[in-house]
C-alpha cells in the first residue's frame, strides 16, 4: 500500500490569490471613505432628536397650556436654539439657526460643518 502524497498545484494556488486579490479590489473602495456617510448619518440623527424634542414640547404645551414652567420656552423665528434649552444634553459642537422666511424650519449644522433641516414647531 504506497501513499502518494496530494495537495494543491501551484497554479491551483495562484489562481485562489488571484481571485482574493480582485475580490478586495472591488470591495476596498466601498470600505475606505465612510467618513463622510458617518458624518452626514450623525448630523441628521442629532437633527431627527431636535424634531422629536420639539414636538413632544409642542404636544406637552398644547396639552398643559403654554404657561407651564417647566415648559416655558417656546421655539419662534427668534431663534431654533430654544429648542436646544429644552434639552438635557446635546453632543458639543452642534448649533443650530433658523431658516430665514419659514418660522418652524431649523438647520442644525455638526463641528464639521455638515447641516441638516428639522421642523420646530411653533409653540403658541
Amino acid at each position: 500500500m504506497k501513499r502518494t502524497q496530494q495537495g494543491f498545484t501551484l497554479i491551483e494556488l495562484v489562481m485562489v490569490i488571484v481571485i482574493l486579490g480582485v475580490l478586495a479590489a472591488v470591495a476596498l473602495p466601498k470600505f475606505v471613505d465612510l467618513s463622510s456617510d458617518a458624518d452626514s448619518a450623525a448630523v441628521k440623527g442629532v437633527a431627527g432628536a431636535l424634531s422629536s424634542a420639539a414636538s413632544i414640547n409642542y404636544a406637552t404645551r398644547s396639552v398643559r397650556g403654554a404657561t407651564t414652567a417647566s415648559y416655558a420656552v417656546a421655539a419662534s423665528t427668534a431663534g431654533c436654539q430654544a429648542v436646544l434649552t429644552n434639552l438635557e444634553s446635546i453632543p458639543t459642537g452642534y448649533t443650530t439657526a433658523s431658516v430665514s422666511g419659514t418660522a418652524p424650519s431649523c438647520v442644525v449644522t455638526s463641528p464639521k460643518s455638515v447641516t441638516a433641516a428639522f421642523v420646530a414647531p411653533v409653540i403658541p
